[in-house]
């Protein structure tokens, strides 16, 4: 789906760049090594995990499972949430063309996902595995969030 066909896209068509609130979901992907799947995002330049925003009438869960598949070509399985990013401080944003966004994002974590990682869309440059302890440059709240999810007891999934 293109963004002027979604919910996002068709909101900002009567809102212009307007602040909105927009519900999401994003996701750690971990592989059997331990390291960690992230996009580096066109619009900032910067690494992040994959997710999205949702359309109306999508669960969170749905979304995460949608936006892997669109982000990476991952399908991704047994995603179990264990976090909420929604500080204002690290969740505003003012994009390049001047879009404002407040996210308020559930966090998912799976170990269980099939196919090769890939960039799959125009909303991220290159996709990587990473450990944690040798991330690149990333957006402060995609940071918090796997800060999160390193202190948190790590849901068990496929393992």
């Amino acid at each position: 789906m293109s963004f002027a066909d979604s919910y996002l896209g068709r909101l900002r068509e009567l809102i212009g760049d307007r602040l909105v609130l927009m519900p999401g979901a994003r996701i750690v992907i971990e592989c059997a090594d331990g390291r960690i799947l992230l996009q580096k995002r066109s619009d900032f330049g910067l690494w992040g995990l994959p997710g999205g925003n949702t359309e109306e009438g999508e669960g969170l869960g749905a979304v995460v499972i949608r936006e892997v598949a669109e982000e990476t070509g991952l399908t991704v399985r047994n995603v179990e949430p264990f976090g909420f990013g929604c500080d204002p401080q690290y969740e505003t944003f003012v994009f390049p063309n001047g879009d404002q966004a407040q996210f308020v994002a559930l966090i998912f974590y799976t170990r269980s996902f099939d196919g090769e990682a890939a960039v799959a869309d125009d909303e991220s440059s290159a996709v990587g595995w990473f450990a944690v302890d040798g991330l690149p440059e990333m957006l402060p709240n995609m940071m918090r969030s796997i800060e999160a999810f390193s202190g948190s007891k790590r849901p068990e999934n496929s393992r």
